[in-house]
């Protein structure tokens, strides 16, 4: 029985799910063995019709899994159980099976082809989100909102420049993520200690024949293992967008408080439940799940790290932490983008909610734009901020409305007209670039979208 939640389906997706498959994972050394003895045809080390034979049996389909598991309970070794389980299959031309290979050539090779089509999976959820992103930042440019630090009301902004500050953290992620694949999705046939020295004198040739018809690159030198720095990288890059995501999705449970109500999580009205006790609840569990989860991810990144330091030429010690590392940072990494994408693209805002919440403090979000009217006028700026620092306090303690507070004030009242006054309290007239700022950005990220082939 399935003990682990990915295990059960609850946190992957089907297409992500399939690809760290144990079949799968098996069919793609599968597929590095039949290049290599295609390969060795190609140079003219092994008869071009025994390549053949070996590429047609190399299939689950007549590799059988169970099979590789008897021999693996026997010799105790995985990659040497798959090389005899398929030789077997092959009858006479078996004997050019694995030919000059050491395993981690066909592991690491492998590896690259299990995550060139996770990561494909990732960047098209990335992508994805950058485009729902670019959406809500054109659709809320305008849209009033409080803007808060250290969780206290700070100044008006618009919730369009929030998506938008969202968006380019994603498009940077997708930059990322395209200079990473680069050196991660590389694969090779370098030989027990990287000197190719089985391979024979062909060898560069070999390793150049066998990732072309893979469709990945080659590593440009190695030992008897891939360098772990790139796999470490990937894992840090999955970790900056999980946590990317939680930062966003923190953000969303936070003004979903019934206090403060401006976004909230889709809830399906006819059947969710949000408590098993309290019928009212409408929690946002989505949210609160993407944080719970970023966490996995994160968590990963220290054994990824470790794994870099190798005795020598090589140990064992990455092989049993990567079986987890790898499929759980792209399955979960993928799923956290599915969730966004959902929560995003489905979210509700309350635009008169956000009103009321600029109206919250009486006008007092506005003093930094007071400040500025006064010292337009020939006050001292440090005079000016003391000035309405106590003004603030003073509109707080009285419940009065800041802008009879500052009406009341001579000094205030001596250089700015009412309507000045009301001018610098209409938070619509502070918005500074906030709405070109928006503008620029989509269109920046509309422009590298095009580049990238994307609408």
């Amino acid at each position: 029985m399935p003990i682990l939640p990915i295990d059960t389906g609850r946190y992957v997706t089907p297409e992500m799910k399939k690809i760290f498959e144990e079949e799968c994972r098996v069919q793609r050394m599968l597929d590095v063995e039949a290049a290599l003895a295609w390969a060795h045809a190609e140079v003219g080390d092994i008869p071009r019709k025994d390549a053949e034979k070996i590429n047609a049996m190399a299939s689950l389909k007549y590799v059988k899994l169970r099979r590789i598991k008897e021999i693996e309970h026997e010799i105790k070794h995985d990659v040497a159980s798959l090389v005899r389980a398929l030789s077997e299959v092959c009858g006479p031309s078996g004997k050019y099976v694995h030919l000059g290979a050491t395993s981690y050539d066909i592991v690491d090779t492998a590896n690259a082809l299990q995550l060139k089509d996770a990561l494909e999976l990732i960047e098209r959820k990335l992508d994805e989100f950058e485009r729902i992103l670019i959406v809500k930042a054109k659709r809320y440019k305008k849209t009033l909102m409080t803007g808060r630090t250290h969780g206290q009301h700070a100044l008006p902004l618009t919730l369009g420049f929030k998506f938008a500050v969202w968006m380019r953290e994603v498009s940077r992620h997708l930059e990322r993520l395209s200079q990473c694949k680069k050196r991660v999705l590389v694969g090779k046939m370098s030989g027990a200690v990287g000197t190719q020295a089985c391979l024979g004198e062909h060898a560069m040739k070999i390793q150049e024949l066998v990732m072309h018809r893979l469709g990945i690159d080659s590593a440009d030198i190695s030992t008897q293992i891939l360098q772990r720095d790139r796999y470490a990288e990937l894992v840090c890059v999955m970790a900056l967008i999980a946590s990317s995501l939680e930062n966003f999705a923190t953000e969303i449970r936070e003004l979903q408080r019934p206090e403060i109500g401006e976004l909230f999580e889709y809830f399906e009205a006819e059947a969710q439940v949000g408590s098993s006790t309290m019928p009212q609840k409408h929690n946002p569990e989505l949210c609160e799940r993407v944080c719970g989860l970023a966490r996995i991810v994160r968590s990963l990144v220290f054994p990824a790290l470790e794994d870099i330091t190798t005795w020598h030429e090589r140990d064992l010690t990455q092989s049993s932490a990567e079986r987890f590392i790898l499929p759980e940072t792209c399955i979960l990494t993928e799923y956290l983008l599915l969730l966004m994408n959902n929560i995003v693209s489905t979210l509700r805002v309350d635009e008169k909610h956000m009103i009321l919440n600029v109206e919250l403090t009486q006008g007092r979000l506005m003093s930094e734009a007071v400040m500025m009217a006064l010292t337009k006028k020939g006050v001292n700026r440090q005079v000016a901020h003391e000035l309405l620092r106590k003004l603030t306090i003073k509109s707080e303690t009285k419940h009065q409305s800041f802008r009879q507070t500052l009406l009341d004030n001579k000094t205030v009242a001596g250089k700015l007209t009412k309507k000045e006054v009301d001018d610098a309290l209409d938070p619509y007239k502070y918005l500074g670039t906030a709405v070109k700022q928006v503008e620029l950005m989509v269109e920046k990220t509309e422009k590298e979208r095009m580049a990238r082939g994307q609408r």
